[in-house]
């Protein structure tokens, strides 16, 4: 039986790594897009996060505007914006303006961590742990604005300019409360396994199971997020995973177990890679991944995209 085909994607953390400055991590994350789509990767996701010096990104659509004028077709989004931080309105107005000048490529994913430290979610949202107990309130209020039926106190109010083709909505996740929420408003999920202790296959039924079909997503449609390191000998390929271990591995619990451990993060040549993902893709039922490598080097993080890229996208 032939393999079934899997579509890969890219998630971008922007790192800045040794001694270079934002901007130039920043022309390397235009550089990570433009490859991308060069190579036949299907997306490429941007991550939001707040005071960290190793990580460049903190603000998602203005990137992302930045980026959709440096390529031509590759769909590009936020994986993830961080709901709690913000009002509906502001979160469907920035998007509806990236998919009004890039239509059809515009993916708006949402997830409810904080992206940062306690005082700095206090100083973007001083109220952000009652914010997360309301995401369901913000993301029915997204979901609507999307939808252009979102109404305050009996008046009907739109998220201008209305694009001719709105944002696809992703909620991202680690565990079954981002599942339940993804399947309560019918959106796309996207399971973190690069940094969950969480069997996926669990999740993903979960999904697929509470799905309620919805103007944004008459089906279910999941995406798995995984680590990876590519390089031409398995040997190289350990080296750099080991290199970047301090920016990428969390700890492993007590209570993982070791094969769950290794789809965190998948390690290997090209065709070993492309085996370990055909498995996955069987397991979890998914045909896409979105891939986030961590090696500490702009030149062998980008190679390990190319190899990845060869193997499972132009054999």
């Amino acid at each position: 039986m032939t393999a079934k085909p899997i579509k890969l994607s890219v998630l971008d953390l922007v790192p800045v790594f040794d001694e270079v400055d934002a901007t130039f991590a920043l022309g390397q994350a235009v550089e990570l897009a433009q490859a991308a789509e060069r190579l036949g990767y299907f997306r490429y996701w941007v991550a939001e996060h707040h005071d960290m010096p190793g990580l460049a990104c903190t603000s998602t659509d203005v990137l992302l505007s930045h980026i959709g004028a440096k390529t031509q077709s590759i769909r590009i989004g936020s994986g993830a914006l961080l709901l709690p931080h913000y009002k509906p309105l502001k979160v469907a107005e920035s998007f509806h303006l990236l998919a009004s000048l890039y239509p059809g490529r515009i993916d708006l994913g949402l997830g409810r961590a904080p992206g940062g430290s306690a005082e700095v979610s206090l100083a973007l949202s001083d109220n952000f742990l009652e914010n997360v107990w309301k995401m369901p309130e913000l993301l029915r209020g997204v979901s609507e604005f999307l939808q252009g039926s979102y109404e305050y106190e009996g008046r009907r109010i739109t998220a201008r300019p209305t694009p001719s083709v709105p944002p696809e909505l992703w909620l991202l996740g680690t565990n079954k409360k981002s599942a339940a929420y993804a399947a309560e408003f019918g959106t796309g999920y996207v399971f973190g396994q690069f940094m969950s202790e969480v069997a996926g296959e669990e999740v993903l039924r979960a999904y697929r199971e509470a799905f309620t079909p919805s103007a944004l997503s008459p089906v279910p449609r999941a995406i798995v997020a995984v680590g990876v390191v590519c390089a031409e000998t398995e040997e190289e390929a350990e080296r750099l995973a080991s290199s970047g271990t301090a920016l990428f591995q969390q700890e492993a619990s007590a209570r993982e177990t070791a094969p769950l451990s290794e789809r965190k993060l998948l390690i290997g040549t090209p065709e070993s890679l492309k085996k370990k993902l055909q498995q996955l893709s069987h397991l979890y039922g998914v045909d896409e991944f979105i891939v986030v490598t961590m090696i500490p080097d702009y030149r062998k993080r980008l190679r390990s995209f190319e190899l990845l890229a060869h193997a499972c996208l132009m054999a």
